[in-house]
């Protein structure tokens, strides 16, 4: 499995509840907005950002070199299945406030493929450019005529290539899933989520159990079968949002923390290279912790996390976590492998070199991305409304010309 496959994407997804919309549950009353979905956002694609950084300054992973204090930072494979269930969880929302259906299974791929991929091939053009003249992005070499193809088709989870970016591996099974959410949502609505939960995991704990040694090997690719199961239990749990007062009362917050330290402390304890070998089964019992975090979020408690995640701050690097994800990872292995050897010695000083240029400059630049690739699709359904939006602005603006 390629070393660099971290993370997972951080999609905008669903729309969010709003005031004065009733949910269906029992006891459900007019819910005000999701908040703080876009900070989590925010601040997992951060962490994948720091997780690169640690990743590629200190060679050998999983027999990371690094020292033992900074191994807080090893987790990045788990912000996959965190982005993972939050999709999940993200784009169910509406259809759980409408009896679980959506608008059609064509409409929603269609708007999915309006809103990931104009940003996603602009930065693959990016990444293709980097990789091949400034610096290799893969061990199977520079990018060839296969990567432009299997990546531009989004196929890189089914067809292995030379990849020009890292991060691009879960852009390929979130599309996979994408696929199956119709399916999740006929299963939840005629079955209930203890068989959406149940029709999903249990095949994939028994393709488990019967592999060798009970513990399946990953490649780098076909992995979207086996977080199937962490992207329908953030299904599952948008039920929150039209669950009974009684149910939106019990204290997810601490059901979460009670539910992810055991899997977070034997991680630590074991080290990187039984995590790294043990990946199928830790992404599902991490989970259900990921699930609670986000109807606790859901439910407004605990009000101080809330009230993190939905500061200016946060929330705005929130709004262009896609692109942070899409365009950091060259950018920090332009900086780590091409500028700081002339400045600082290799291992630590890198770590902190990499840190102090990549890190902004990986923000500003995802930025500014945003405002080019990803804002217009956000704010726009058709290529019509965003060339009206351009001329629109045009005509506002006045000419300063001479």
């Amino acid at each position: 499995m390629d070393s660099s496959r971290p993370a997972g994407s951080t999609l905008d997804l669903a729309a969010p509840l709003r005031r004065g919309e009733s949910g269906n549950g029992a006891g459900a009353q007019a819910r005000p907005q999701v908040r703080g979905l876009d900070g989590l956002r925010g601040l997992a694609a951060l962490y994948v950002v720091l997780f690169h950084c640690w990743l590629y300054t200190f060679p050998g992973y999983p027999h990371s070199s690094a020292p033992p204090w900074l191994g807080g930072l090893m987790f990045g494979r788990l912000a996959v299945v965190f982005f993972l269930v939050l999709s999940g969880f993200s784009l169910a929302i509406s259809p759980a406030r409408h009896g679980w259906r959506s608008a059609g299974v064509g409409e929603f791929l269609r708007r999915r493929a309006w809103r990931i991929l104009p940003p996603y091939w602009a930065a693959l053009a990016m990444s293709l450019l980097i990789s091949r003249f400034v610096v290799p992005a893969s061990h199977f070499g520079p990018p060839t005529g296969a990567t432009v193809l299997v990546f531009g088709l989004v196929a890189q989870d089914m067809v292995t290539a030379p990849t020009p970016n890292g991060a691009f591996w879960s852009i390929g099974v979130e599309a996979e899933l994408y696929l199956l959410f119709p399916l999740l949502l006929l299963v939840r609505r005629r079955s209930g989520a203890a068989m959406l939960a149940a029709s999903v995991t249990l095949p994939v704990v028994v393709i488990g159990l019967t592999a060798a040694g009970a513990n399946p090997v990953e490649g780098d690719n076909w992995l979207a079968p086996h977080l199937a199961p962490v992207f329908a239990a953030g299904v599952a749990g948008a039920g929150i949002v039209t669950a009974s007062d009684r149910v939106r009362r019990l204290p997810w917050g601490w059901f979460a923390v009670l539910a992810a330290l055991p899997v977070l402390a034997l991680g630590a304890v074991r080290g990187s290279v039984w995590t790294v070998n043990h990946y199928f089964w830790i992404d599902l019992a991490i989970a259900p912790a990921m699930t609670m975090l986000l109807a606790a979020v859901a439910t407004g408690k605990p009000a101080v996390l809330v009230r993190l995640l939905t500061a200016r701050p946060v929330h705005g690097l929130g709004s262009f976590s896609y692109s942070l994800y899409l365009i950091h990872l060259p950018i920090v292995m332009a900086v780590m492998r091409r500028i700081a050897p002339h400045f600082v010695s290799p291992g630590l000083p890198t770590f902190w070199f990499t840190l102090a240029v990549g890190l902004p400059v990986s923000i500003c630049a995802a930025w500014l991305f945003s405002r080019l690739f990803e804002i217009p699709f956000k704010k726009n359904r058709s290529w019509k409304s965003i060339v009206a939006a351009r001329s629109g602005a045009a005509v506002r603006s006045p000419d300063v010309s001479p």
